[in-house]
C-alpha cells in the first residue's frame, strides 16, 4: 500500500486535530470555572459564544445555497379534510362531526 497522502486529506486531519484541541481547552476551561465556582464568568463566557456564534451565522456566505425552485407548491387538502369540504378529492370519513356511530 502507498502511504502517499494528498495535500487535501492531510489539511482535513490538521483541521480536525485543531478542532479537538479547541473542544478539549473549552471543556477544560469550563470544568475549571466549574471547580473554582466562577459562575459569573461562566454567564459572561456563555453569552459571549453565543452572541459570536449569531454573529458567524450572520456573515455566512449563503450564494452557495439553494434556490427556491419557481414551481407551484404541491396541492394540501388538509383544510378542506378538516372542513369537511372535498376539493376535488374523495375523503372517506367513517365518522365526522354531525354523524353520530351505529350502536350494534
Amino acid at each position: 500500500m502507498s502511504r502517499n497522502i494528498g495535500k487535501g486529506a492531510a489539511r482535513g486531519r490538521k483541521k480536525s486535530r485543531a478542532s479537538l484541541l479547541w473542544i478539549a481547552a473549552s471543556a477544560l476551561v469550563v470544568i475549571v470555572l466549574l471547580y473554582l465556582e466562577q459562575v459569573a464568568m461562566l454567564y459572561v463566557l456563555a453569552t459571549l459564544s453565543v452572541a459570536s456564534l449569531l454573529g458567524v451565522v450572520a456573515l455566512a456566505d449563503l450564494r452557495g445555497a439553494r434556490v427556491a425552485s419557481d414551481a407551484p407548491a404541491p396541492r394540501d387538502d388538509s383544510a378542506a379534510i378538516a372542513d369537511g369540504t372535498t376539493g376535488g378529492t374523495t375523503v372517506a370519513t367513517s365518522f365526522g362531526p354531525g354523524r353520530s356511530r351505529q350502536r350494534r
